[in-house]
């Protein structure tokens, strides 16, 4: 039953990386500013997932610390999301995905320092292999986009937030298991909280869609990319561990990268992709459990 649990969540986060990595076309099509989007894509969110807790009958949890996780949660993601857009405008979806996926690292630390999760020596390597890949795929961006700096400081800080963000979904069910939707709704809330500043400091100007085109998509995005993604996601977390839950979300810049070239006509070279397929090698081996050693028979 518990490698049935855990087949199942590795599927249901790799599915909803797969989603929340769509997401990245719509972000690169609406003029709003970074940290404007993380906003409204919480804030809707927040709005669907409070009404499927009322249908469901879901309620908060009612430990403070609980709440107070929750909620950190959704500061890191709004974070996360912010500096994800604004590095989206810079090194296009594919690239900034691929920078928000070392992740894997902080996480993999985490786990170490936190949780007390040791890793094998084929999750290592394959974390070695994963952050290889994702340099072959990154680097030759520097050589033609001005903006590439921006870009990577912003992805890779984006990656640490969340991280941070997964970690305290943990802490949050460590004290005290939460449904899922109740969960989201903390999350969507903490979230919002800590968009509403930064929002109107940086993206003046850029804080409302323009046209009911926008306003359309932006609605999609906080629906389907925020709601059925990122719910997914927090679903599998807590059935995973750290690290490969790390490597697992790798499947979404794998999925932003193919989406830039076939769909954006983004130039993607021949080392990129080599980078690509290192970084799904790598995921698989992630994937791998080391077989218990068998008790000797004195």
């Amino acid at each position: 039953m518990a490698f049935a649990s855990s087949r199942s969540a590795s599927i249901g986060l790799t599915i909803g990386c797969i989603i929340f990595g769509l997401g990245s076309l719509i972000v690169a099509h609406v003029d709003l500013g970074g940290w404007a989007m993380s906003f409204w894509r919480l804030a809707i969110s927040g709005v669907v997932f409070a009404l499927l807790a009322k249908l469901t009958g879901q309620r908060m949890p009612r430990a403070r610390r609980a709440i107070m996780f929750g909620l950190l949660s959704g500061v890191f993601l709004g974070i996360d999301l912010a500096l994800w857009h604004e590095s989206i405008y810079a090194v296009g979806p594919g690239i900034s995905t691929l920078l928000n996926s070392l992740q894997i690292f902080f996480l993999a630390a985490i786990g170490f320092l936190y949780f007390s999760e040791r890793q094998s020596i084929v999750q290592l390597l394959s974390l070695c292999l994963a952050m290889l890949g994702v340099a072959l795929i990154g680097s030759p961006e520097f050589a033609q986009n001005t903006q590439a700096t921006w870009g990577f400081i912003a992805g890779i800080l984006s990656g640490a937030m969340l991280a941070a963000s997964m970690t305290f979904i943990r802490k949050t069910h460590e004290v005290e298991p939460t449904p899922i939707f109740a969960l989201m709704l903390l999350i969507s809330i903490g979230g919002v909280l800590s968009m509403l500043v930064p929002m109107f400091v940086f993206d003046r100007g850029h804080i409302l869609p323009s046209t009911w085109s926008e306003w359309g998509w932006v609605l999609v995005y906080g629906a389907v990319m925020q709601c059925l993604a990122w719910g997914l996601i927090a679903y599998s977390i807590p059935k995973l561990s750290l690290a490969l839950t790390g490597l697992l979300l790798l499947t979404e810049p794998i999925a932003a990268l193919l989406i830039d070239y076939s769909w954006l006509g983004k130039p993607i070279n021949s080392l990129q992709w080599s980078g690509a397929l290192l970084t799904m090698f790598a995921i698989y081996l992630g994937s791998l459990k080391p077989k218990p050693k068998p008790q000797r028979i004195s």
